[in-house]
């Protein structure tokens, strides 16, 4: 896969916010109520994009459910020039990330992948009609760098890696029959690195950057993507991270 690389924070026309370009005029923000969705729908209004907002607090959208997905994309009309995911947990009904084998179970295991992998995924199963089928979009997944089996040197939080490294999975097959039929698509999964939300707060000793700013990372990547990037995972500054 060749690579086009766009730099984080970089504005396209030398200041200020990047101009809106003539193919992301609506999107839709799936996640929207949680800290980076808020800050992704923030920043597409500031750059000019008509938003369409989703989410479980705000509208009852149940991500572990298909009845409640197709409810709820059901009664969109697109086209959308940008799907962003923004849906996820780290710590579900009561599982923390496990430190040791010892730690895992069914449960635990079983609603990471319902909320982290399998969610995503039924949601890019029935957005494809909301997708232009001649012109270019973009379907974005947030994903983490810790379901890179490549870059695992650590161990432990086995069940969200496992369900973070299902969910890669599930958007690079999915792009591959994507293009078949969306040839100019772009279905990726994108890490925002560590970012000061309600989900980090137990973390102290990480760097973090704000929702504001990784918002502004994230869809200056998305910004820059091509469709030969389709079926990628990469971070807030546009580089390629390991499966």
């Amino acid at each position: 896969m060749t690579a086009r690389f766009i730099k984080a924070g970089a504005r396209l026309d030398g200041g200020g916010i990047p101009p809106n370009s003539p193919d992301m005029e609506k999107a839709l923000v799936i996640g929207a109520s949680g800290g980076i969705g808020a800050a992704i729908v923030n920043e597409l209004k500031t750059r000019g994009v008509a938003v369409t907002s989703l989410s479980r607090s705000q509208d009852g959208l149940d991500v572990t459910s298909e009845a409640s997905i197709a409810h709820h994309l059901d009664a969109l009309s697109g086209p959308f020039d940008l799907i962003f995911v923004a849906t996820g947990a780290l710590v579900i009904n009561g599982h923390q990330p496990e430190k040791s084998l010892k730690s895992l179970s069914v449960s635990g295991l079983a609603d990471q992948y319902a909320v982290n992998a399998i969610g995503p995924a039924l949601i890019l199963k029935h957005s494809l009609r909301l997708l232009p089928r001649r012109a270019r979009s973009v379907f974005a997944v947030l994903s983490a760098r810790v379901g890179s089996i490549g870059d695992n040197g650590l161990g432990g939080w086995h069940s969200y890696r496992a369900a973070k490294a299902g969910v890669n999975q599930l958007i690079h097959g999915g792009a591959i029959e994507l293009a078949r039929s969306h040839k100019q698509a772009v279905a990726v999964c994108l890490h925002p690195g560590t970012v000061a939300t309600d989900f980090t707060a137990h973390y102290p000793d990480h760097d973090k950057v704000t929702p504001d700013q990784a918002a502004q990372n994230l869809l200056d990547v998305i910004a820059g993507l091509t469709p030969a990037q389709t079926g990628g995972f990469y971070d807030y500054a546009g580089r390629e991270i390991p499966w």
